[in-house]
């Protein structure tokens, strides 16, 4: 069957029985090669499905990263990619998307095999994203302009961009290859090296594609992807002496570990993007609270409640509190979880057992802390062996509860009652995080009041906060960005690039002046 097949000609059947002839790649790759981690060590790579071991992966630990930085400095500094013509860097870029796209199958049952999440998502949803992003930074690349600086007739000042140099990307698990994507796409276009270390429950992908980015035309060195832990690999990278610039995906507590690690280093740059607690908002005048329920449900269920943005806190006003609840239900019943290698399963697995422990952690505390708990809040489909667990609700809940404060980052809501608008604003902002929060009326004037005064870095009004499309720059304040960070869009290229004052003078006259 061709890899261009439509998700519609593939059954559970097909799925099952590529899974059982799929083939891994387990190395890192280093210098345009995979080899084996110096060490010799390796990690189980787990399908969230059954719990049962895939494969094992190299692990990596400074030695490789001491390797793959050198490697990517060495091509940066040849100028092979670094100095070559926008318009060529351009071309490889998406030749290398349009690979993606040709190994779309092979990629989303790597995706589904190694995160748990449904095959229909990965199929339709990551891969196709993930190679649209890649695209679009390279269409840009050749687009975007320099300065020039205000000066006298007898001097010109110029304000190019320039690549950092060794950039690393440390990504997360929820979405392995889409955030790979978010950070290869402008650190490449922009002629930098690229050293990828993916979440250890998730390297299949990232390991497969480089593959695919050599033979796009991608010289060696350029991209490299080293397997590992956090604590070894990702620690590593951090502290580097050469690695110029890190962007980090993931919890704000090891967010806050790479600003130390830059500042007990070189000071490198650190690009963050450190999860949510996003709410979603039903207003009384909301013009269809079945369609308000339904994309609250969507925004918490969809990939297992394993998103950063994930609407996790729903707040109600409370003359329709009841009957907004009643259909944010009948909405997740239907999502229950399934195998993730049928196409009509919408639900999958959580990522792993801790991660699976940890929300059914935060349920139990949800219970002990009065909330009440109107659906879910369950393991379920045991006998698979995988990490499942339904569509979950909490009702009853307070602003300063856990469920309400912390990131969950599974399938779990919980339902918070107001009365005023004011009294809404108060909760909204009243997190760590500011990562996105959605509103639903039909009121103009409460909907820009609403995002006037909402503190996050995403803002939308009658539609889920679940999603951002290549171009649109996503991230957040606080906890979430605390740097300012912006991804998936042009300002991205603000966090892999510096910018260089480079001034001629035509007459003598600015150093004249000088001595003077």
């Amino acid at each position: 069957m061709s890899t261009l097949a439509t998700q519609a000609e593939l059954t559970l059947n097909d799925w099952k029985e590529r899974a059982a002839n799929a083939t891994f790649k387990t190395q890192a790759f280093i210098d345009g090669e995979y080899r084996q981690a110096l060490s010799g060590q390796t990690f189980d790579c787990i399908n969230p499905a059954t719990g049962q071991c895939l494969t094992r992966v190299a692990s990596c630990q400074s030695e490789d990263v001491d390797a793959a930085v050198a490697s990517a400095r060495q091509a940066f500094e040849s100028g092979e990619w670094s100095r070559r013509a926008p318009t060529e860097r351009k071309k490889i870029l998406l030749k290398f998307a349009q690979l993606v796209r040709e190994h779309r199958e092979e990629l989303a049952l790597l995706e589904t095999l190694d995160m748990g999440k449904p095959i229909s998502d990965s199929l339709n949803v990551d891969i196709p994203l993930s190679a649209d992003c890649i695209a679009w930074f390279g269409e840009t690349v050749d687009k975007s302009y320099d300065e020039i600086a205000p000066t006298g007739s007898d001097a010109l000042a110029l304000i190019p961009r320039e690549p950092m140099g060794v950039v690393a990307a440390v990504i997360p698990w929820n979405f392995p290859l889409l955030m790979a994507a978010w950070k290869i796409g402008p650190a490449l276009a922009t002629g930098n090296s690229l050293i990828l270390k993916p979440a250890e429950q998730s390297p299949l992908t990232a390991l497969r594609i480089a593959e695919l980015a050599m033979e796009a035309g991608l010289p060696k060195g350029v991209l490299n992807v080293v397997p590992g832990f956090g604590e070894t690999a990702g620690q590593a990278l951090g502290m580097h002496m050469d690695v110029d610039c890190v962007a980090f995906t993931g919890s704000a507590e090891v967010g806050k570990l790479f600003l130390q690690y830059s500042g007990k280093s070189n000071m490198k740059r650190v690009s963050l993007e450190c999860g949510g607690k996003s709410p979603h908002i039903v207003l009384a005048d909301c013009h269809d609270i079945d369609q308000a329920a339904q994309a609250a449900a969507s925004g918490i269920y969809y990939n297992q409640g394993e998103v950063c943005n994930a609407g996790s806190r729903l707040l109600v006003q409370e003359s329709i509190k009841d009957e907004l609840v009643e259909r944010v239900m009948h909405w997740g019943k239907k999502l229950m979880p399934g195998d993730p290698l049928d196409p009509s399963t919408q639900m999958g697995a959580m990522v792993d057992k801790t991660q699976m422990e940890r929300v059914l952690g935060y349920i139990d505390i949800g219970k002990s802390e009065g909330a009440h708990l109107r659906m879910g809040g369950n393991r379920v489909l045991g006998e698979s062996g995988g990490y499942f667990i339904e569509p979950t609700l909490f009702d009853q809940v307070n602003n300063d509860m856990k469920i309400a404060q912390e990131e969950i980052f599974g399938p779990v809501v919980a339902i918070i009652e107001y009365e005023t608008f004011d009294e809404m604003m108060n909760i909204v902002n009243g997190t760590r995080y500011g990562l996105s929060a959605a509103i639903y009326t039909k009121d103009i004037n409460e909907s820009f009041k609403f995002m006037r005064d909402v503190e996050t870095g995403l803002a939308y009004v009658n539609t889920s906060c679940i999603g951002a499309e290549v171009g649109q720059n996503f991230g957040g304040i606080k906890d979430t960005s605390p740097i300012s960070s912006r991804e998936a869009g042009s300002q991205m290229f603000d966090a892999v690039t510096y910018v260089k004052n480079m001034v001629v003078d035509f007459s003598g006259k600015l150093q004249k002046a000088q001595i003077e």
